[in-house]
């Protein structure tokens, strides 16, 4: 028998799976990805643990969370094609495996998502010295700022790392 917490998400989703479908499938044009996007919109909220009955405004609701995972879409899709264009200009010897790549690309989502929010300018510091293997003295130089203001930009990115690794 189930239960009436699983039968009120039940209903939630019959009625308005649908419609989130549709909205989303205008935005992205790929019937696939507005699929995708829909079942994760759901399991996002039941993640979340919300009742469906306390949801106000359904549809505003699961628009915000659709549009978040659209974003979201869009930046890893971006960072692929800047990790593949850069691939793509290393001698054959040194392009890494395909299943490699994926991990290569897997950890490059990652941390970007630990570093969402920081100003793009922390953010290449900290790509400056931990993708590229660079100095402190090297970016300084690179992006013209001083030492002591690359080695700061690279305490508050770790200190957002860190704080990343901690949230639920």
């Amino acid at each position: 028998m189930q239960n009436p917490s699983t039968r009120k998400l039940g209903f939630f989703f019959s009625d308005h799976h649908r419609w989130l479908l549709q909205h989303i499938h205008k935005r992205l044009r790929n019937r696939a990805d507005a699929e995708d996007t829909a079942a994760e919109t759901f399991c996002q909220m039941l993640a979340a643990r919300v009742d469906p009955e306390s949801i106000q405004q359904p549809r505003a609701y699961l628009s915000t969370i659709a549009r978040r995972l659209i974003f979201d879409r869009h930046r890893r899709r971006q960072l692929e094609l800047a990790y593949l264009e850069r691939l793509s200009a290393l001698p054959d010897p040194l392009v890494p495996s395909p299943e490699e790549q994926l991990l290569l690309i897997e950890a490059l989502v990652t941390i970007d998502q630990m570093l969402d929010g920081l100003p793009l300018i922390v953010k290449a510091t900290f790509l400056y010295s931990q993708l590229d293997g660079l100095s402190y003295v090297d970016i300084a130089r690179k992006l013209e700022l001083s030492e002591r203001t690359v080695s700061r930009y690279m305490k508050q990115a770790l200190q957002q790392c860190y704080l990343s690794e901690l949230a639920p």
